[in-house]
Parts: structure tokens; C-alpha cells; sequence
């Protein structure tokens, strides 16, 4: 039990070690870098899988950092939603690690390439903190670790609009983790303490202070910036569009679903269900935020031309299932929520890889120029039309679980009117993706645009195709068996809410 103890911190440790080292060694061995991450990345996906089990067995598992014991130190909390969702991303660093080195070999300048993977492992350290942390302000450390890592991966790329949109994502996230840090630091004004535990057990005799409530908007805005929620989504379009294939497939896949688990995490564990539907009705406000997300992702989607920028204002939309069902705020909605971060992270790295793929073999990007493409790369279009379906939400995929029990949740809330929403979206969704589908199975090339295209039977290499494949395969595995991820999202959304 003392080795599976430890493990809290090696999850965070190891990463952070290895981004330290890997630009060092580097400068030595051209190639080890990619190595030492793939590697690295494995490693800590079976931690994180070992203590998930560890959870399921025998329950939460609580580290405290130099023997200090919370309140007074740090802690790590490992519980059913922390070592879910730790799984989810360092499974999916893990595959995007291996797909990355034709990738990186393409769109990241050769001198440059050990510090991408520097850059790439200091992100995983800091989305692993952030989920595994029980304490205020370490959570705010981890916040901008992150966020320092995604400005510098997204600027790697080698053209000039990767620059751009890398600094407006900066000012953004700048004003986004000031809002964080002011809320943190309302918080231990008000109660003396940083320990998330210890703060929920403080915190409801004095939820009617102008101190308590006013950090929880600050914690709220700044958290809508990080996962951009529908209006303050204006970063994410530039920076999944203009970054390199390979970070946009990390970054889409988990960056926002860490900043929904944080809210989750604060709106329900640090603060209550009561006192986001009484004191403050941030619920409402969510209600409605997300609603016009899941719609209005959708709508913009269907008009770009892009296929990268198609799917970064899908995801706009993705978020805002998430965060719809947190603001339903039932066990079943909250649970369609939290299967959904696992659920998109597997479709839109999926899909962003497919991108990448396409990108390396014929530097297309733009949705006209797919045409004909089934015919010659089969397998990686196969790949993203099996995206496409889940994100659609077709039966007997990972799509249809989301919606099914985002459905149910506003159902038993009586709230029938939020169903056409969902249903409204996915027809959208279909639109969108059947652009794609048509071009891509229906139409061939033929005169000019031909020069554009390969030959047939011309797949990106095969250390891309697979891993994109094998998400895609997970989308209807996880589809069919969707009580794995269920059972355990049922019993994280139970216990966020108090349920059990």
C-alpha cells in the first residue's frame, strides 16, 4: 500500500523531471527526445490506471506533500473524478506522444524539436496537478505551469499566425489566472485556509458574505476563460487552428476538459450544490451559457472552410455539454458530463490526428481540398468518419452515452425544454461533418486540383494512422461496453453532488 501511496506525487514528478531533462539530452542525441516522452507519458498512464484501481478497490487516496498533514500542507487527493480524469489525459498524452514524431518531424523546426517535447511533458505536469491537487493556490501554480507550457507549444509552429495566436491566447489565460489567484486569495481571507477539504467544511457559514461570494465569481470567470465557455471562447478558434497538428490534437483533447473537471471540483467540493442553486444562481447562468455554446459551436462550425478551424469550433460546442450537465446539477446529467470528458477527448483527438495525418502527407487543410480522399488514404479517413458519427452521436457510439444521459439529467429535472437543444445540436453537428464526409467519399478530383492530391493508396505513416485508429476504434468499444466509463463518471457525479 506505501508504494501505491506514493504514486500521487510520481505522476506529477515524473513528467516535470523528464521535461527538464529531455532539452538536455537533446542537445546530445537528436532523437531522444521523442523517446524519453513516449516513455515518460507510459509511465504515468499506468500510475494513473494503478491508482484508479487503487480507488475502486479500496477509496480515496489522500498525499501529503513533506509529511506536512492538510490543512497546513499540501495535499493530493486522489478520488473517483480526480483519477478518472487523470486517466483520460495521460492516456490520451501517451497516444498523441507516440503519434507526434512524424508530426513534430514536419512542423516543428529541427533545432526546436527537444524543447517541444520539454514544453509537451511540462503541459502533461501541469494538467496532472491540476487534477490531482487539494489545495487552493498549488492549484493555481499548476493552472499557470499549464498555460505557460500551451503559449509556448502553440508559437513552435512554423508559421507567423502560430505567433499571434499564441500571444492572444497569453493575454487572455493572463487575465483568466489573475482572476483565479484574486479568488484564491479571497478565500484565505475569508477563512484562513487553502485546503480544498477544509474550505468546504468553513465555507457555509459564510456564504452571505460579499467576500465569499465575489471569489467564486472571480473563480467562475476565470475558469469560463481556461475551458472557454461560449462567450469567452474568442483564443480557442486561433490557437487550435494556427498550432501544429500534434498540439492541437493534445491540447483539443484535454486542456478544456481539466478546466470543466476544476469546476466541477470548485462549484461542488469546495463549495456546495445549495449554495450554487440558492446563494448565487451560477447554475442558471451556466444553463444558459451553455446552451448558446452547444448551439452557437455548431452553427459558426458549419460555415468554415478549414477543417482545423471546423473542428476547434466544434469543440466551443463540446464544452458546452459539459458544462451543461454540471449545471443541471443532477447525478445523471453530472454523469453524462464527466463520461463526456473522456467521451470528447477520445472523438477530438481522434480527429485532430486525422487532421495531422492529412496534413502530412498532402498539406491540405482546407476542406475542399479533401476531396477524393477516401480512396487514397482509406484508413485515416475511416478513422475520422467514425469520429465524425460520435460526435454526431449515433448509437453505439461514445457520442450517443453523452447525450443520452445529458438527456435523462434534464428530464428528471423536468427541464424538457433543454432536450430540443441537444437534438437541434446534433442535426447541426451532422451538417457540418457531412461537408466533410460528402467531400471526402463523393466527390473526386479531376484538372487543377488534382496537382493538390496523392496518389492513390498514399497513407501517412503507419506510427500516425494507428494511434488515430485506435481512438477512433475506442469510440465505439467505449460505445458498446459504455458502462466501464459510466460506472465510474455515476459514482464520481454521486459523490461531487453528496449523493452517497
Amino acid at each position: 500500500m506505501d508504494s501505491v501511496n506514493n504514486l500521487p506525487v510520481l505522476v506529477v514528478i515524473i513528467p516535470l523531471l523528464s521535461a527538464i531533462l529531455t532539452p538536455i539530452i537533446g542537445r546530445i542525441i537528436r532523437s531522444a527526445g521523442w523517446y524519453m516522452t513516449v516513455v515518460a507519458t507510459f509511465t504515468v498512464f499506468m500510475m494513473a490506471l494503478s491508482l484508479l484501481f487503487s480507488v475502486l478497490d479500496g477509496g480515496a487516496i489522500s498525499y501529503s506533500l513533506g509529511g506536512w498533514e492538510p490543512p497546513w500542507g499540501i495535499e493530493y487527493v486522489v478520488d473517483y473524478i480526480s483519477g478518472f480524469v487523470m486517466v483520460v489525459v495521460s492516456l490520451l498524452a501517451f497516444i498523441v506522444a507516440v503519434y507526434a514524431r512524424r508530426s513534430v518531424e514536419l512542423e516543428i523546426a529541427e533545432d526546436k524539436a527537444s524543447f517541444f517535447y520539454a514544453a509537451y511533458l511540462l503541459f502533461l505536469t501541469g494538467l496532472m496537478g491540476m487534477t490531482i491537487t487539494g489545495d487552493m493556490f498549488n492549484l493555481y501554480v499548476f493552472v499557470e505551469i499549464t498555460s505557460l507550457a500551451v503559449y509556448a507549444l502553440i508559437a513552435m509552429g512554423k508559421r507567423r499566425e502560430a505567433l499571434i495566436a499564441s500571444f492572444n491566447y497569453l493575454i487572455l489565460g493572463t487575465i483568466a489566472g489573475t482572476f483565479i489567484l484574486i479568488g484564491v486569495g479571497y478565500l484565505y481571507m475569508a477563512t484562513g485556509t487553502l485546503n480544498m477539504a477544509d474550505l468546504r467544511r468553513l465555507l457555509p457559514a459564510l456564504y452571505n458574505t460579499t467576500l465569499v461570494r465575489t471569489a467564486f465569481a472571480f473563480f467562475t470567470v476565470g475558469l469560463s476563460l481556461k475551458l472557454a465557455l461560449f462567450p469567452f471562447h474568442i483564443w480557442l478558434p486561433n490557437a487550435y487552428t494556427q498550432a501544429p497538428s500534434v498540439v492541437s490534437a493534445f491540447v483539443a483533447a484535454t486542456a478544456t476538459k481539466v478546466g470543466a473537471y476544476v469546476l466541477m471540483r470548485i462549484m461542488f467540493n469546495v463549495f456546495t450544490v445549495r449554495f450554487n442553486m440558492e446563494v448565487i444562481p451560477v447554475t442558471s447562468i451556466l444553463l444558459a451559457l451553455s446552451s448558446l455554446a452547444i448551439i452557437a459551436g455548431s452553427v459558426i462550425a458549419i460555415s468554415q472552410t478549414n477543417i482545423k478551424r471546423m473542428l476547434a469550433y466544434s469543440s466551443i460546442g463540446q464544452i458546452g455539454y459539459i458544462v451543461f450537465g454540471v449545471a443541471i446539477a443532477n447525478d445523471t446529467a453530472v454523469t453524462g458530463s464527466i463520461v463526456h470528458i473522456f467521451n470528447h477527448a477520445l472523438m477530438k483527438g481522434s480527429l485532430f490526428m486525422v487532421v495531422g495525418a492529412v496534413v502530412y502527407r498532402t498539406g491540405i487543410e482546407d476542406i475542399a481540398g479533401l476531396k477524393g480522399m477516401g480512396k487514397k488514404m482509406p484508413f485515416t479517413m475511416a478513422a475520422f468518419t467514425i469520429g465524425a458519427l460520435s460526435m454526431i452521436g449515433v448509437p453505439l457510439t461514445v457520442g450517443f452515452v453523452s447525450k443520452w444521459y445529458l438527456i435523462l439529467g434534464a428530464l428528471e429535472a423536468h427541464m424538457w425544454y433543454l432536450v430540443p437543444v441537444v437534438l437541434i445540436s446534433s442535426l447541426l453537428t451532422a451538417v457540418y461533418f457531412w461537408r466533410v464526409v460528402e467531400s471526402i467519399y463523393f466527390h473526386h478530383t479531376d484538372g487543377e486540383e488534382s496537382i493538390h492530391c496523392v496518389s492513390s493508396m498514399n497513407e501517412a505513416p503507419a506510427i500516425m494512422t494507428i494511434p488515430a485508429f485506435l481512438l477512433a476504434f475506442f469510440c465505439i468499444l467505449f460505445g458498446i461496453a459504455a458502462f466501464l466509463p459510466v460506472s465510474v463518471a455515476s459514482t464520481a457525479a454521486k459523490m461531487l453532488l453528496g449523493v452517497v
